[in-house]
């Protein structure tokens, strides 16, 4: 089974994103279904979140403290190779994000 990892950094001040809210769903047929749920940490990481297996997720980041034009953030991602550590990381300011897959 795959881990998953996440963390959020404030690119407007320069900084992690501590105390954001998160939770990881499941793609289950033409529905999402939710595996887990928590908050970023003082360094803006979410350790928490359960290893899961090759299918299609969604990290849903609660982003409306922290930017007034994206009060969400939804990251699809596929995970193809269940024996991989699949790294999602968000890159935040307030007008903008981005993301990629880390390591």
């Amino acid at each position: 089974m795959s881990t998953i990892t996440t963390h959020v950094l404030d690119t407007a001040h320069g900084r992690p994103a501590a105390g954001v809210p998160v939770r990881l769903d499941a793609r289950d047929g033409d529905a999402w279904r939710e595996l887990a749920r928590g908050t970023t940490d003082d360094d803006g990481r979410l350790r928490t979140l359960p290893s899961i297996e090759a299918g299609t997720y969604r990290l849903v980041f609660d982003t409306a403290a922290r930017s007034e034009f994206f009060p969400e953030v939804a990251i699809v991602f596929v995970v193809k190779d269940a024996a991989q550590h699949y790294h999602v990381p968000l890159l935040l300011s307030p007008f903008g994000y981005s993301t990629y897959r880390g390591s």
